[in-house]
């Protein structure tokens, strides 16, 4: 099976972006929920999946955190309204329990 590899913003409750690239966005997302990582999604509490994108080859996912990066503010927020209006949490309900548990510290491969 090809391995997946996902874009994705992250948000605070005052609306701070974060992007990110990852291969395993359950536990990437996990991390950051739970400050896994002194940075600055920990510093600033930014830890809502409001946005992803799924692609089939590292490097075009690469490209497009870069590019999204390079964006300005404006155009992030009309990405992440464009499908998600409410700025829901779109990881809600992964980490219940009795369920994907994944192990913060470990580090994530590509």
């Amino acid at each position: 099976m090809p391995k997946i590899y996902y874009v994705y913003i992250l948000a605070s409750q005052r609306r701070v972006l974060y992007i990110g690239m990852t291969s395993n966005i359950e536990q990437r997302v996990f991390q950051h929920k739970t400050h896994a990582f002194e940075g600055f999604t920990a510093q600033y509490n930014v830890t809502n999946l409001v946005y992803f994108e799924r692609y089939g080859s590292v490097m075009t996912a690469i490209r497009r955190e870069k590019e999204l990066k390079a964006w300005r503010r404006e155009e992030k927020i009309k990405i992440i309204e464009s499908t998600n209006p409410k700025w829901r949490d779109l990881s809600y309900g992964w980490y219940q329990r009795h369920q994907f548990q994944p192990d913060a510290k470990q580090p994530i491969g590509m």
